[in-house]
């Protein structure tokens, strides 16, 4: 392998990726993605869709997910900062609703990877922030599902700095807690 660092979470298939950035007096290079190096790293997967976002600061997108068509996603910011979650929704998984969160930005070019059934989400900390995705499904618009992404019984503790206004959709104002999720 050699090309990409992966740490392990405490979310049982959560992992953040570092790529190796070859960098000189003219810039840098980095791999974004190789199969071969995913593959070895316990990331075998088909990606079908690429998706990229801008956003300004305060944005929180989520906690979002595809209920029947799930999604695995590889995830990393091109410019700008992130404070990226994701919340375990696995049935009988030990760590159901459980989140782990972490910064991904231009500067440390880390990556993380999600598996199908969690929710996503991120805010943006920096001024703006371009997001980019891969996906292991294609976007089914009628298939879509959310969580509160302040919901108490999932804690998410945003690093939300003081003064700073959130921006939510409308859509993502009105998503249910997590206790609405397990009926």
């Amino acid at each position: 392998m050699g090309k990409i660092k992966v740490t392990e979470c405490p979310i049982k298939g959560l992992k953040v990726i570092e790529p190796t950035v070859f960098g000189d007096d003219r810039g840098y290079f980095m791999e974004t993605y190789n199969f071969n190096d995913y593959k070895e790293a316990g990331i075998d997967m088909e990606f079908v869709q690429d998706n990229q976002s801008c956003s300004k600061k305060g944005v929180l997108r989520g906690l979002h997910f595809q209920i029947n068509y799930p999604q695995d996603k590889l995830v990393r910011v091109i410019s700008g900062e992130v404070f990226d979650v994701a919340v375990d929704l696995r049935e009988g998984s030990e760590t159901f609703g459980q989140w782990y969160g972490v910064v991904l930005s231009a500067e440390n070019k880390k990556q993380f990877f999600i598996p199908k059934n969690f929710a996503h989400g991120f805010v943006v900390l920096s001024d703006v922030a371009e997001f980019a995705y891969k996906c292991t499904d294609f976007y089914h618009p009628n298939d879509e599902g959310g969580l509160a992404w302040n919901d108490p019984d999932i804690g998410v503790e945003w690093p939300i700095p003081e003064g700073m206004e959130l921006i939510l959709s409308e859509k993502d104002q009105k998503w249910p807690g997590i206790k609405e999720f397990r009926k």
